[in-house]
């Protein structure tokens, strides 16, 4: 969202280990200023440089992290002056799981910023309980846990990139329950009260994708009612993310193994998102699992 004097500005945030850097880089190859590990006192100062710069730096992304007890409400009040001048900052929270951050952390042999004299997990868990409020009230959150590099740059260039910028972007991820639910989702779908084409012998091989298991899915009882009375509620949402400001949406619709109902109401509720002109990428995150 672009603020007073035409001047934008992002702020990456998050956990240690959770791709940050990954995500600044990113932002600098669309033409972002970039600036890593600034203080949150300094984010009202960056942004008078850019006002003053006439034009010259127009888009601004701060790599902010925790550096002190202090992070937290530094950080809020930084955000609400900017708020208050009519810059309107977009505040991008990157997570992952503790086993990922663990693996992320072993592997480059570096101690947690937090962790002291502690475990690594201890660290980790005391950056979650800082970041707690901020991860709520973030623009977009993104779960790293399972994407690699190319991956998260094609969601932060999705989210950056383009001339739809205003528009409302949603992506729609099918899941299974089995693995896990998407750390990042804002509304989650559950699909297991319908029939299981896995049960179905002819149906089993194939996945929602397939207009067979489609048909099979729909022509349940209550499922076409149901996608209908949720596409009415996603249209409720999308109004007020607009109201709000807000800019992304991930809706994850779920079934057992995230291969047959997940997959084809996934299909049907983006449909639906499509003509409420949002802009929508469809993610089928685990098919191909069994």
């Amino acid at each position: 969202m672009t603020g007073v004097g035409g001047l934008e500005i992002a702020i990456i945030t998050g956990l240690s280990g959770a791709g940050r850097s990954t995500a600044a880089k990113c932002l600098e190859d669309l033409g972002w200023y970039v600036v890593d590990n600034l203080p949150p006192s300094l984010l009202a100062t960056l942004a008078d440089l850019g006002s003053r710069s006439q034009g010259a730096v127009s888009r601004i992304a701060a790599v902010v992290d925790v550096r002190s007890r202090a992070f937290s409400s530094d950080l809020r009040t930084a955000l609400e002056d900017l708020d208050r001048r009519g810059l309107a900052p977009r505040v991008v929270f990157l997570e992952a799981t503790d086993e990922a951050l663990v693996r992320r952390f072993e592997n480059v042999r570096r101690p947690h910023p937090l962790q002291e004299d502690g475990r690594l997990v201890d660290g980790i868990e005391a950056e979650r309980a800082l970041l707690r409020d901020l991860r709520g009230e973030s623009d977009l959150v993104i779960d790293t846990s399972v994407l690699n590099v190319h991956e998260l740059r094609a969601k932060v260039d999705a989210a950056f990139s383009g001339d739809a910028e205003e528009r409302l972007r949603a992506t729609v991820v099918s899941f299974g329950y089995k693995y896990g639910l998407p750390a990042d989702a804002d509304l989650v779908v559950d699909c297991r009260f319908l029939p299981n084409p896995n049960w179905v012998e002819a149906l089993q091989p194939f996945n929602g994708l397939d207009p067979r298991v489609a048909e099979y899915v729909f022509a349940q009882p209550g499922a076409r009612e149901f996608a209908a009375g949720y596409g009415e509620l996603l249209r409720v949402v999308t109004d007020g993310y607009r109201r709000e400001g807000k800019r992304y949406l991930t809706l994850a619709v779920g079934c057992t193994g995230g291969k047959h109902r997940s997959v084809a109401m996934a299909e049907v509720l983006a449909g639906d998102l499509a003509g409420q002109d949002v802009d929508v990428q469809v993610v089928h995150r685990d098919l191909g699992r069994e």
